[in-house]
């Protein structure tokens, strides 16, 4: 009976999530994007009685130019950044520092490291912030230092693998995560977590494409989420080491079995940790008074997420020995459990509001990278339009949408992911190498913000010094991942220097034709 009743509690949840998504979900953002948003749908405008009448004006949106407007503040420039750069892993798995560094002092040591080179970056791309004042982050300074070209590779590289895939993963894990609570301690069926998933793409494609101001609200309420749930280790954690529980910590350094191989595999887990510092570069016609905004909102986001991370670590330390933290599968759960006991079922609910937060973050980045590359000729034009009410990318958003489920439901996203992830090292060691080269082809340019060239120097060689290590310990799946990257070379002059597209995407018709649909215009300079 039991058995039978855990069944039939399976299949309803199951059935609920696809209710959701197939009859409230989805049907409500196409209904609200596509047909809700016609302009003369009512008897007053000439419509007919039965149409769907015009929703009210998002409030938030100014009157005025159709343009996106500076709406990121100080407040929200630090959400943003810290809100993608801690996911999961620092709950669910933060054990490959450790793994690789051989002791727990050497791993502490590390997380502090990468935290400084990971400012270095930051550093480096707030001078390119602040001198090339346009959105679009990496795509953006490769453009500006090195030519269309090396850009469109980056680009293409991001828009056929890196970013939906990359995104599929996060809402993976949110709905993994989002479900454990109502079927532990059983697991949760796959087909419930990809209709999970489906729900958070969806959520956080309707917020994206129907207001920045509530985009971004959001965003802080879900970046003060995990600052809490960081809290919440971190407090006990280290309450119990100043009780006197250092055990763990006795002879931190001593009896490690640090090999030269495994510690820059343990800095490449730790840099992977931080990635995301660069996400407010992406937006950067929309930061209020870029100039002061982008540098400051850079240095406390990484010192916060530094401290958070050094904390954390240091709480999992006092609870944990190294040995009981490698063997765990999850090891804020196991932190809850030996300190908090029946508290441990709110940490699933923590991860997955935590990776929805990671989910609206980076999706409002990329928006403005395909927003940007749109305008430089290297996308359809309609990508680089704005709502006329909402005045968001609408376009830029949803592009995402159906690449990304796609791959949820048919790809091995795991292995896209396997073959991309140095990529994004490599170009981001060229969008920094970029801040050299135009210190000296650009000496003219005005730097509001200006980084002695040590820093820049030390962050490129670490990024190309990853990448190399990608080659030397998987060059299967690196290989693999040049072969697609290099792509984008034939795809460029096919694409783009000859302009053979398809005649169904040249007429002028068709992209007429999407602007009535998604009600976007050109952006008013």
């Amino acid at each position: 009976a039991p058995i039978t009743l855990k069944l039939c509690l399976n299949q309803w949840v199951i059935c609920f999530c696809h209710y959701l998504v197939v009859s409230v979900c989805l049907p409500c953002v196409f209904t609200r994007i596509f047909v809700g948003t016609g302009v003369n749908n009512t008897p007053q405008n000439g419509g007919h009685p039965g149409d769907t009448p015009v929703p009210k004006e998002d409030p938030d949106s100014p009157h005025g130019k159709v343009e996106l407007k500076k709406k990121v503040t100080l407040l929200r420039g630090i959400s943003i950044i810290i809100g993608t750069i801690i996911g999961a892993g620092i709950f669910i798995s933060p054990k490959g520092i450790l793994k690789n560094s051989g002791s727990v002092g050497i791993s502490l040591v590390v997380w502090i490291a990468c935290g400084v080179l990971s400012l270095f970056g930051a550093l480096s791309y707030a001078e390119l912030g602040t001198s090339i004042k346009k959105s679009g982050g990496h795509y953006t300074y490769i453009l500006e230092a090195f030519g269309p070209q090396m850009a469109f590779i980056r680009l293409w590289a991001d828009i056929i693998a890196i970013r939906p895939a990359g995104l599929a993963v996060i809402s993976l894990a949110f709905g993994q995560y989002i479900l454990e609570p109502i079927f532990m301690p059983c697991g949760v069926p796959e087909i419930a977590i990809k209709l999970a998933t489906s729900i958070g793409i969806t959520s956080v494609m309707y917020l994206n494409s129907m207001s920045t101001s509530w985009t971004n609200r959001i965003q802080i309420f879900l970046t003060f989420c995990k600052l809490l749930a960081v809290a919440t280790i971190v407090v006990p954690g280290l309450y119990m080491l100043f009780k006197g529980e250092t055990r763990n910590f006795e002879n931190a350094f001593e009896g490690s079995n640090i090999k030269l191989s495994g510690l820059p595999l343990a800095f490449y887990s730790g840099m992977y940790a931080y990635s995301g510092w660069f996400y407010l570069n992406f937006v950067t016609e929309e930061v209020e008074n870029p100039e002061k905004t982008v540098p400051l909102a850079i240095c406390i986001s990484i010192a916060i997420v530094t401290s958070c991370y050094v904390l954390t670590n240091v709480a999992y330390y006092t609870v944990m020995s190294a040995e009981e933290l490698l063997a765990s599968q999850s090891v804020a759960v196991t932190f809850a459990e030996k300190t908090m006991g029946n508290f441990s079922v709110a940490v699933p609910v923590f991860v997955a509001l935590s990776c929805f937060g990671t989910m609206n973050g980076c999706l409002f980045a990329f928006s403005r990278m395909f927003y940007v590359a749109s305008r430089e000729g290297h996308l359809p034009e309609v990508l680089s339009m704005i709502h006329v009410r909402r005045h968001t990318p609408l376009a830029a958003v949803i592009i995402l949408y159906p690449m990304t489920v796609f791959q949820l439901f048919v790809g091995d996203i795991y292995s896209l992911l396997n073959f991309m992830s140095f990529l994004r090292w490599l170009f981001i060691g060229v969008a920094v190498l970029g801040l050299i080269y135009m210190r000296y082809t650009r000496p003219d340019m005005p730097r509001p913000f200006k980084v002695p060239l040590f820093i820049p120097a030390i962050f490129s060689l670490t990024c190309f010094f990853m990448v190399f290590l990608s080659l030397y310990s998987d060059p299967v799946n690196t290989g693999i991942g040049f072969a697609i990257s290099l792509t984008g070379i034939p795809a460029y002059y096919i694409f783009i220097v000859f302009d053979r597209r398809p005649k169904w995407l040249q007429k002028n018709s068709l992209n007429r034709s999407v602007q009535i649909v998604l009600e976007v215009i050109p952006a008013e300079h």
